[in-house]
């Protein structure tokens, strides 16, 4: 504060002092209120991370406590993209599936020589994701040994169909060579490219029902393919983090039988950095008007809170979330998972 006999602040030693005090105070009230902002990397703008991202940040502002608390949903390249901003603190939050958030705790598969990143932290779990192969009607694209030879895009490095692409391929004993074209589009191309004739058939980790996917099958002839063979199976059963999933018949016009595949759960993180009370008010904020926050996109909508705070967490629970969860009565669980062989 400046005194009132003080007609200039730098008026001697004591308002000198005074002002370079309060203008310190200033700069730190500045830095604070830049903190305050949370950043959520999601993905594609026509994938569901995206919405789910908006969906998270109109709930934490509904409640934030102060306008410079802030909450912002930024499209990026995907899981690992979003993991490893997180780790370097570019971002506060990131969707990442449940395999991704293994890799970066362990520093494996696009982790590697990153080392592990013991920072990270699980806050909550959302929906399943289907690993979906959508293909042109004519490419003659019907089950998962169909792609071998086709023109595919096998999705952008850093995302986490692209992760789960290259396990899968492995597991098959494929490489980019068994196909006719090995295409790298981020998923906002995918669709363009497919309808435009110029690739067969791309790979896509979707909750389902997925806008893209729809207006992907509405814009021209198209179907969802499953995977599901003694690869597939084997996928399963040795990671934890995968399940068997179905897409429902009529899930998307000119697919009306159940399609069968295997998936993993999309799941917010953060870092160890994030203050406790910061993580508290996110889950808080989620929970608080779940059903505002259900419906707000219909891959919510069989969201259990129970399977939210249980399925798919592999890093361990942010203490954050880990207060809010005991208030409620809740009890997380952290999935162990064997590594890899190497």
């Amino acid at each position: 504060m400046i005194n009132k006999t003080d007609k200039n602040p730098t008026n001697g030693r004591a308002g000198g002092v005074r002002w370079a005090l309060g203008l310190v105070i200033g700069m730190l009230g500045w830095i604070g209120a830049v903190q305050a902002e949370l950043v959520i990397g999601t993905g594609g703008e026509t994938g569901v991370y995206y919405p789910t991202g908006k969906a998270v940040c109109a709930a934490v502002n509904k409640q934030a406590k102060s306008p410079e608390q802030r909450c912002t949903a930024v499209p990026s390249g995907g899981s690992v993209v979003n993991a490893q901003n997180v780790r370097s603190g570019k971002y506060t939050f990131g969707i990442v599936q449940s395999d991704v958030q293994f890799y970066a705790i362990k520093g494996y598969g696009p982790f590697k020589g990153k080392g592990e990143d013991q920072k990270l932290r699980s806050v909550v779990s959302f929906f399943p994701e289907t690993f979906t192969i959508v293909a042109r009607a004519d490419s003659g694209i019907r089950k998962l040994d169909d792609l071998t030879g086709k023109r595919v895009n096998i999705g952008n490095p850093g995302s986490g169909h692209r992760t789960i692409m290259d396990l899968l391929m492995h597991m098959k004993g494929w490489s980019k060579k068994d196909f006719a074209e090995a295409q790298e589009l981020p998923s906002t191309k995918q669709s363009m490219a497919l309808c435009d004739g110029k690739i067969d058939a791309f790979v896509f980790m979707a909750g389902h029902p997925n806008a893209s996917i729809k207006s992907t099958v509405e814009e021209c002839p198209s179907v969802v393919v499953g995977a599901q063979d003694g690869a597939v199976k084997k996928l399963v059963q040795s990671y934890p983090y995968f399940a068997p999933v179905v897409i429902p018949g009529d899930t998307y016009k000119g697919t009306g039988w159940s399609t069968p595949s295997f998936g993993v759960m999309a799941t917010l993180v953060t870092s160890a950095n994030t203050p406790d009370e910061v993580v508290y008010d996110v889950v808080r904020s989620i929970f608080l008007d779940f059903t505002d926050f259900k419906f707000s996109h219909p891959a919510f909508f069989d969201l259990k809170p129970k399977d939210m705070v249980t399925k798919g967490l592999t890093a361990p629970v942010h203490p954050g979330a880990l207060r809010y969860y005991k208030q409620m009565g809740f009890e997380p669980k952290v999935n162990k998972v064997q590594p890899p062989r190497r």
